[in-house]
């Protein structure tokens, strides 16, 4: 991420104090929008079960634009971000949201309702501005870095387009600055290339 808006990204994510619940759970929402390319909708949506196993890892199932159902591995870090915020917060019942609104300003999560995706806004936007950002910065600001990495270290357009949950590979287009080179696409692969996502 070497533009302003990737840094100022990086910037706001590195600042989370996770030593709260709140602080984990924005964590874990951040890293899984920017690893896994995902809408905000599609991602504060989210039931518990649909972080699951499958054989040797985890998968989220997430449901993007026109009702399309979008499963994949996370990358190694929002996994283990994802394990910290579930087992701190408590999250037991597979039904109840993933991602759990606070309960006014307590710090504390309600596990029965889902966060909106107002409330991440808002939340992004808070700590934009406490960290006296001048970049404009939104929830889209961390779905775009992972697909420009994604394409920029030589990943396919048709994995990417697949994980961004594009209709059509002229939007995902618009992130590709590559010109050809090894283009493999496979889960191990593409886990691999995010890890230059710096978060």
């Amino acid at each position: 991420m070497g533009n302003a808006a990737g840094r100022s990204a990086r910037a706001l994510f590195e600042s989370i104090d996770t030593s709260t619940l709140i602080g984990l759970r924005d964590r874990a929402l951040i890293a899984l929008m920017a690893h896994a390319f995902a809408r905000i909708r599609a991602v504060v949506a989210r039931r518990v079960a649909d972080y699951r196993a499958n054989g040797e890892r985890w998968w989220a199932r997430l449901h993007e634009k026109g009702g399309k159902l979008h499963e994949m591995p996370p990358h190694h870090k929002p996994e283990a971000y994802l394990d910290d915020y579930i087992r701190e917060a408590g999250l037991i019942d597979p039904k109840g949201p993933l991602f759990c609104a606070a309960r006014g300003k307590t710090g504390e999560l309600s596990t029965r309702k889902a966060m909106h995706q107002n409330d991440d806004y808002r939340m992004v936007r808070r700590r934009a501005d406490k960290l006296g950002l001048k970049v404009n910065i939104s929830c889209h600001t961390f779905r775009a870095p992972g697909i420009t990495a994604h394409l920029e270290a030589c990943g396919t357009l048709e994995a990417a387009q697949a994980m961004a949950a594009h209709a059509i590979p002229r939007t995902t287009k618009v992130y590709d600055r590559t010109r050809g080179a090894d283009r493999r696409p496979s889960w191990s692969r593409i886990i691999t290339l995010r890890d230059r996502i710096s978060f």
